[in-house]
């Protein structure tokens, strides 16, 4: 993109920021229009609005801001409980005294939530022990055969990678479906942002506030003026421009010989939060600083958030809440879970931050949780992990809801974004239509890209509503197979699953949509089924069997014809669509007729009908010739060989269908 094309509009776009963050030259304020003060009420939503009606939140600590808790009294109790093997006793008392765990607890005495999650699968609540069995994977150091965890967590977990269809199985399995099928595989996925945006160099940490076409991110495509420092990390931001991203621009006024990066915005666009590295006077080597848009239109007032906030390590990837009170971030300072945990500081009334304080256990892990993002709208905190028990690859993304104080356990937000490499730096638009993140591929871990593409349904704010479904026989057996569901409203898409062992499949959704239910197998049909979602909604499917060879009722010509009728339709139909979804299977289509009439205008008759059926496949499915054989027998292989009543005619006039696997 030549900026000899774009520097009339780009003056324009770059006015246009500027009023949008707070700097109109008639004293408007961009949120005072009439579609943000629509996103502004949005923005009040409660905690609770935001938050799944059915995650249970487990064992509530006391005290999780205290560094480490001991009683030996309770210690001494604990013991003696558990010497005597009164387990009912022990479960409770071990539990009131894991609930005062402090952050160092979870890492020592993760043998004591081990101990606790076992007792809690015969004394305690639902979903109490899953909680316990994850705090231990998450924490665990040493003292515990983890094998053991693993064996335990995976008989009660029910989100496993393994329920996730390879994508590019998935792909390979519906790429000719082309304009004749329901069914489509999640799209526009791992969408690299291009050259425009992206550089040779690293490229990441994307943030956007409630303006749509202003993106932020931090790059290290500069050098130092000093070349013996190396990388220059330095603030860019980019306009989009009709729906296209244009070229990159420096930070001007906060870029120094420093490095910048990290940077996001407070609602009203009047305050830049970001990090500064290796700067004289900070507290640790990276500190988190703000800045203030100035009347002349640029960033001044630049400060240090100071001691409450900062540490004497490293401070970065800063993140506000709705109402600019609440600031996340990432650190590695002492004192944590891990080697870089997710912090927050909440501003006083007197305008100034408060002391920082961990996220705690449940999104703190003993490995690294980074780059925290706060919806703009709802009340869901996404951040990047390689800790959590769920992994696609090295660090992947995640979303948590809080309710009452307390965060729900860490939900990974699929394949469609996680893959073998790394995500970090995680944010979306305003409207959760589009999302943008750092990432590596598998090969090349060191060098981050940016990507953008469309939010899918895992990591959507508002996927809270819960499907369950269940597929079984026509004797109440489990089946297997392949679930997917496809968001009819609004084309959101949704990672296709296996059905698990017990027939049972389960998706997050967002209520009030409209979806396609498509389960396909080996041995049976396909099923498709549209609905509407209206709360929690649990679905059983039985699977049409198929037999050696298949007979429809359906498939009756009229009296000496062979015209493919209207009512046959539904039943070529499955077959059609079975075809599709077992590319590596051959039809043979078998005509009969009964015995009445001339023999060799029986075998012609039969042929054509047969030959019709395949006419139908290939044109209305796309199928290939190869993979259909067509034989009319006339009245040669009958079903009744004395045909004595209209009846007995009825059953050898058929089509027969046989299933060929080579």
């Amino acid at each position: 993109m030549q900026m000899s094309v774009y520097s009339p509009m780009m003056k324009c776009f770059k006015a246009r920021f500027l009023v949008i963050l707070g700097l109109s030259l008639l004293g408007i304020s961009f949120i005072s229009t009439g579609q943000e003060a629509k996103d502004s009420k949005s923005a009040t939503v409660s905690l609770n609005d935001s938050t799944p009606k059915n995650r249970h939140y487990g064992i509530v600590f006391h005290d999780l801001h205290k560094q480490y808790y001991e009683d030996l009294s309770k210690l001494n109790r604990i013991k003696q409980l558990d010497k005597s093997e009164t387990q009912k006793e022990m479960y409770s008392a071990l539990k009131a005294y894991v609930q005062n765990f402090g952050i160092e607890n979870f890492s020592k005495n993760a043998p004591m939530l081990w101990k606790l999650a076992k007792l809690s699968d015969q004394f305690g609540p639902p979903g109490e022990s899953i909680q316990l069995y994850r705090l231990v994977l998450k924490h665990h150091q040493q003292g515990i055969d983890i094998n053991q965890v693993y064996k335990r967590y995976d008989e009660v977990e029910t989100e496993k990678k393994e329920n996730y269809v390879d994508l590019d199985f998935y792909y390979q399995l519906v790429d000719y479906r082309k304009e004749i099928d329901t069914l489509r595989p999640p799209h526009s996925v791992l969408v690299n942002m291009g050259q425009d945006i992206n550089s040779p160099k690293e490229d990441y940490g994307p943030t956007m506030g409630n303006v749509d076409f202003v993106l932020l991110f931090t790059s290290k495509r500069n050098v130092h003026k000093d070349k013996r420092k190396g990388f220059n990390e330095d603030l860019f931001y980019a306009l989009k421009i009709d729906g296209v991203w244009a070229q990159t621009e420096p930070f001007k006024n906060i870029n120094t010989d420093y490095n910048e990066g990290s940077a996001c915005l407070s609602k009203d666009g009047k305050y830049l939060y970001f990090s500064r590295c290796n700067a004289p006077g900070s507290y640790g080597n990276c500190d988190l600083y703000v800045a203030h848009l100035g009347k002349d239109s640029t960033w001044t007032d630049i400060r240090n958030l100071g001691p409450n906030v900062n540490s004497s390590s490293w401070d970065s990837q800063p993140s506000l809440s709705h109402k600019g009170d609440t600031l996340f971030f990432a650190s590695t300072r002492s004192g944590g879970y891990g080697v870089s945990d997710i912090y927050y500081c909440v501003k006083g009334s007197n305008g100034k931050w408060g002391k920082a304080k961990n996220a705690g256990p449940t999104i703190n892990t003993v490995k690294s949780e980074l780059s925290p993002f706060f919806h703009h709208r709802y009340n869901v905190l996404y951040f990047s992990s390689n800790g959590q028990p769920l992994n696609f690859g090295g660090f992947d993304i995640y979303k948590t809801y809080g309710s009452n104080g307390n965060w729900g356990e860490p939900k990974n937000i699929g394949p469609l974004v996680n893959g073998a490499g790394d995500e970090y730096y995680f944010t979306i638009d305003s409207q959760s239509l589009d999302l943008y993140y750092a990432r590596s591929n598998e090969d090349d871990k060191k060098n981050l890209d940016l990507y953008s593409f469309p939010v899918p349904m895992e990591a959507q704010p508002l996927a809270t509503i819960h499907l369950k479904g269940s597929l079984i026989d026509q004797n109440g057996k489990p089946l297997g197979g392949i679930v997917s569901v496809i968001d009819l409203d609004h084309s959101v898409e949704v990672a296709p699953q296996y059905v698990q062992k017990d027939g049972t499949f389960g998706f997050d959704l967002i209520n009030k949509r409209r979806y396609l239910l498509v389960i396909q197998g080996d041995n049976y049909f396909r099923i498709e089924e549209v609905f509407f979602l209206d709360g929690d909604k649990e679905i059983t499917k039985v699977g049409e069997p198929l037999e050696a060879k298949i007979a429809f009722r359906s498939l009756e010509f009229e009296n000496g014809k062979s015209e493919i009728l209207v009512t046959m339709h539904d039943d070529l139909g499955k077959l059609g669509n079975f075809l599709i979804d077992h590319p590596q299977l051959k039809l043979k289509i078998s005509g009969h007729t009964d015995s009445a009439g001339n023999e060799n205008l029986n075998l012609k008759l039969s042929q054509d009908r047969a030959d019709a059926i395949k006419r139908y496949l290939m044109n209305q499915f796309k199928i290939d010739d190869t993979r259909i054989m067509a034989i009319g027998y006339g009245s040669s292989d009958p079903i009744v060989s004395k045909e004595e009543t209209e009846e007995h005619k009825q059953l050898n006039r058929r089509v027969e269908f046989q299933i060929i696997k080579e």
